[in-house]
């Protein structure tokens, strides 16, 4: 069944090339586009298109569709076209004739864009949710192993005294900002579609402002080609947003993988959260956060891929927009599979005490030593001269202690402040 079937069949290669994989998709869909359904029946009530016991039966067919989404037997059989198609239809066998009504007013268009909307809506409040969690355990991280000196790094060269205190509140702070894109997104699916039919709306008298009220929309697209031009845009800005998290998922595993090194030997993981070697029975990998690398990176090309699909379309809809579906969907299941495995897997994380005392890093203190000849009235010039002496002739001895107070140090983390500031954005 297709929602614009006029009583012709379509050729099998065009059907299957043009449904692609909606079917599944949709089953992410059709909770919200129950909703939908539900909101719009209230409003067709209101202008008098459905009677009262029209909108009771539709109310209670709906609902029990929806029963059968939550319980897992809803299914889209391959007859049907979409998660649209199959709901009008299944409504209308359980209905009648008033569910032939309940497309009235209404275009498959602004019936996927408020899906959308809604889905995306719950989706990201989810994935701040899980973002948050992970925040406090870096931030939990970050007290507990505040005094453990690790070396900080330029150039991939030893560079000055860092902190695991420091490191694990950097990422917390720079989830922060992707917190702020997560906002800006959930805003622009906050608003909503309905009633923008084609993108041209419709000449039955409508009220937008109620379905907006009962799908609990902040705000209507009140332009209705404004509407329908959201699809992409929609799309577009959660995928930066995903991608500004991702980035900074991507950056962290790096970080591990790296300090989980033998070469590094900062951290480790219990054994059973590694893999091994088909070949070398020493191996003790960390696909974990490889994999947690490369997922991130995909989902930072996000942006690009959604760019070039709708790049220069004119206004209207076009089939295009379809293909955004499969990639925005996968990406934001991957975001929250990231999320939750990287919790995971810091609460096993291992943390190596005596990184420090090794005497590859003695030079990490170079910068310590100069700024105590600053302090005790050299010139910075002088001082960094006769450091720099010292280093290249074999006779730096350093002192190796470190005592920095300005907020944001290694002495002074702001892990409160960085609380508070959290808990603004969020």
């Amino acid at each position: 069944m297709k929602l614009w079937d006029k009583g012709y069949s379509i050729n099998n290669l065009i059907e299957t090339y043009t449904v692609g994989n909606d079917r599944v998709l949709d089953m992410k869909l059709a909770k919200y586009d129950v909703l939908g359904n539900i909101a719009h029946a209230k409003m067709l009530h209101k202008i008098g298109i459905l009677t009262e016991k029209e909108l009771q039966d539709v109310e209670k067919g709906l609902q029990e569709i929806q029963t059968q989404i939550e319980e897992g037997t809803f299914i889209i059989e391959d007859n049907f076209e979409d998660v649209h198609s199959k709901i009008e239809f299944e409504l209308t066998q359980k209905i009648g004739e008033a569910g032939k009504k309940i497309h009235t007013a209404r275009s498959r268009n602004d019936q996927v864009l408020v899906d959308l909307h809604l889905y995306i809506k719950d989706e990201l409040k989810e994935i701040k949710e899980l973002t948050k969690n992970l925040f406090d355990l870096l931030l939990k991280l970050s007290e507990k192993h505040k005094d453990i000196l690790i070396p900080g790094y330029t150039h991939l060269q030893v560079a000055m005294p860092s902190s695991f205190g420091l490191w694990f509140g950097a990422y917390a702070e720079s989830m922060i900002d992707d917190i702020i894109f997560l906002n800006a997104a959930s805003k622009i699916a906050d608003q909503n579609p309905l009633g923008s039919a084609a993108g041209y709306g419709s000449s039955f008298p409508i009220d937008r402002q109620m379905t907006t009220d009962l799908l609990g929309f902040s705000k209507m697209h009140y332009n209705v080609i404004a509407a329908q031009m959201s699809r992409g845009k929609l799309e577009k800005t959660v995928a930066f947003a995903l991608a500004s998290l991702a980035g900074t998922l991507s950056k962290f595993a790096m970080d591990v993988c790296l300090y989980n090194s033998q070469n590094f030997g900062f951290l480790s993981f219990p054994k059973e959260l590694t893999t091994g070697s088909s070949i070398m029975p020493h191996k003790q990998n960390p696909d974990v956060f490889e994999l947690l690398r490369g997922k991130s990176n995909k989902i930072q090309n996000l942006p690009a891929e959604l760019i070039m699909i709708t790049n220069n379309l004119p206004s209207g809809y076009h089939r295009d927009f379809q293909l955004l579906k499969e990639s925005t969907i996968e990406a934001i299941e991957t975001t929250k599979e990231n999320l939750i495995v990287c919790h995971f897997m810091l609460e096993n994380i291992i943390i190596h005490e005596n990184t420090m005392d090794n005497s590859l890093y003695d030079y990490v203190y170079s910068v310590e030593e100069l700024n105590k000849l600053v302090l005790n009235g050299m010139s910075f010039r002088e001082a960094y001269q006769k450091l720099g002496k010292q280093i290249l002739e074999g006779n730096f001895n350093p002192e190796k202690t470190v005592k920095h107070t300005h907020e944001g140090s290694i002495g002074n983390l702001c892990l409160k402040e960085i609380k508070a500031k959290f808990d603004e954005v969020f």
